[in-house]
């Protein structure tokens, strides 16, 4: 069997089962361009309208699935373009796979037209990353990567072939049969002892809590964690990416956690004697200033990695491993404990927060519509098996409050890095990649203008998404620090926006534009009507500010409606 070292590449990836490709064509990954050309059939190249918007699709593809997305990009520029994915992908546990074209490696070193050192550049934003220049490393290579990046904690892997190993035939066979380095198998044994010890703790608690994280999404342990919190009756609040682990509407679930989360669930760190803690990082938007917290707080924290643990908040009691199977565990051997006078106490938590909604909310009368007023309707009309993607700002505190969570893996956000032009590449991903569920794309004006070029990915795939811009023609959560902490001094937050359904237009994209609160309903239920792709702007209150809010490094106790 020869083979040049680009068909192996496409061939590695068909024998590994990926099916879609995300992608940008340049002059030192031609040669695997040409071989995707043969390969057609068996695996999709999807032709974004830039690099970054390659990867942040690969993203979304890969949190709608749960399999590994995958990124293609030529050398130079193309490579830098995606490096804002790859610390996105790391930060949030997202498995990817991203191949970069390089020049030929008699020219490295020689600042050979678009040469950069992307391995050097992408080392603190990846997982693993590896520079090929002879073909024979190609298969072996893929293979780990794709192994690396699924495995433990999900993360991102760069793997950078030069033009010349993409080029020259090799005559040996590769072997398909791969057996992956011991470093890389990990063994999840439970450990009982422990888990014993954990039990007898909550046990002995009055006021439990339990906070999840997206650490239950990875390990796909969704039905475990709800049949633990139902067992023993704990109240249950999230991270931002924990979000649609319980379904919104649960009796146990008091929401989300953080600077822009529920009322209760903040109060509910300060009150409670117990904090169980599954699958998060401890993030200073989510806990707050951390000296705040009782020093007779007993926390319990369980992560797939050993790296979070004490990194920011130091636990009583640890657990390293597969959070499925810890949790089955404990779901299935700590069952009838009952917190009904604890549960009585902070039911009275959110109903100050409901009052809170109905009066400030919906309620009084406005001139102009409000976010939650815009998500209200989403939730009438929407599918229960949606996933909701969201940008980065106002628009995404609003959604994570408001929105109405019924199924799992129900919701992709830029979490931990916060990237703005995320929502729409990572929502035609989602779509790729979950054909049968509907995907709304919920972003802002100042992020849509980020990554607006991929509409034409949209127009060429037909992809039938569901677009709601939030227009306040500004940058509404700078502004919203700027009304707090800056004495209203909106330096350059106002942005002076184009017609975004006019642009819509120009894409074949069907759109809609909505300023006026009557017409809302309306138009929200005929955009979920369509079975095309439909873009819907929506011009809300400029005055309008995501609270309740805890300032930066303040303790949750400083929550402010």
């Amino acid at each position: 069997m020869t083979s040049p070292g680009a068909e192996i590449i496409v061939k590695s990836l068909i024998y590994n089962k990926v099916k879609f490709i995300f992608g940008y064509p340049g002059g030192a990954v031609m040669p695997i361009y040409d071989s995707l050309f043969t390969y057609k059939k068996q695996i999709k190249h999807i032709l974004t309208r830039h690099e970054q918007g390659s990867i942040h699709a690969a993203q979304g593809y890969a949190r709608g699935t749960g399999k590994p997305g995958i990124c293609l990009s030529t050398s130079g520029p193309g490579s830098t373009n995606i490096i804002t994915g790859l610390a996105d992908a790391l930060i949030d546990s997202t498995p990817l796979l991203c191949i970069t074209g390089q020049v030929s490696s008699n020219l490295l070193g020689s600042d050979a037209f678009q040469e950069v050192d992307i391995i050097d550049i992408s080392r603190p934003v990846t997982k693993w990353n590896i520079q090929i220049t002879k073909p024979e490393k190609i298969f072996e290579v893929i293979a780990k990567g794709l192994h690396i990046a699924t495995s433990g904690r999900p993360g991102p892997v760069l793997i950078d072939i030069t033009k010349d190993a993409q080029q020259k035939i090799i005559s040996k066979p590769y072997k398909k049969e791969l057996i992956i380095s011991k470093t890389y198998k990990k063994k999840n044994k439970i450990n009982k002892k422990e888990l014993q010890k954990l039990i007898r703790t909550i046990k002995k608690a009055h006021k439990p809590i339990l906070i999840i994280g997206q650490g239950v999404k990875l390990a796909n342990a969704e039905n475990q964690l709800k049949k633990f919190a139902e067992n023993t009756r704990i109240p249950v609040s999230s991270t931002l990416l924990g979000l649609g682990i319980l379904k919104t509407k649960h009796n146990l679930n008091y929401g989300m956690l953080g600077m822009h989360g529920n009322y209760q669930s903040n109060i509910l760190i300060l009150k409670s004697d117990l904090i169980l803690a599954i699958g998060l990082r401890f993030d200073e938007r989510v806990i707050g200033n951390i000296k705040k917290i009782s020093q007779k707080t007993i926390i319990i924290h369980l992560d797939i990695e050993n790296y979070e643990i004490n990194k920011r908040i130091k636990s009583t009691i640890h657990l390293v491993g597969n959070l499925k199977d810890n949790l089955t565990y404990l779901s299935n051997n700590f069952k009838n404990k009952k917190y009904v006078n604890w549960l009585k106490k902070i039911n009275i938590l959110k109903n100050i927060e409901k009052k809170y909604i109905k009066e400030k909310e919906f309620i009084k009368p406005k001139i102009g519509i409000t976010m939650p007023e815009v998500i209200n309707y989403v939730n009438l009309y929407k599918n229960k098996n949606c996933i909701l993607v969201t940008d980065v700002g106002q628009h995404q505190m609003s959604a994570a409050r408001y929105f109405n969570f019924t199924t799992i893996k129900s919701q992709i956000t830029s979490g931990g890095l916060g990237t703005m032009g995320f929502a729409l590449p990572a929502a035609l991903g989602a779509k790729i990649g979950a054909k049968r569920r509907q995907v709304i794309c919920f972003v802002g004006d100042g992020g849509f203008q980020m990554t607006l070029q991929e509409l034409g990915t949209i127009m060429q795939y037909e992809i039938p998404i569901k677009i709601i811009i939030i227009n306040n023609n500004f940058l509404g959560m700078v502004k919203q620090w700027q009304d707090f902490f800056f004495n209203r001094r909106f330096s350059n937050t106002k942005i002076y926006n184009p017609n975004f359904t006019e642009i819509s237009k120009a894409y074949n994209i069907k759109s809609k534009k909505v300023f006026i609160k009557e017409k809302l309903k309306k138009n929200i239920k005929k955009m979920f009507k369509s079975k095309d792709a439909f873009l819907i702007e929506i011009l809300v209150e400029k005055e309008y500010n995501t609270l309740p809010m805890i300032p930066t490094n303040k303790s949750v106790a400083k929550i402010c409606f």
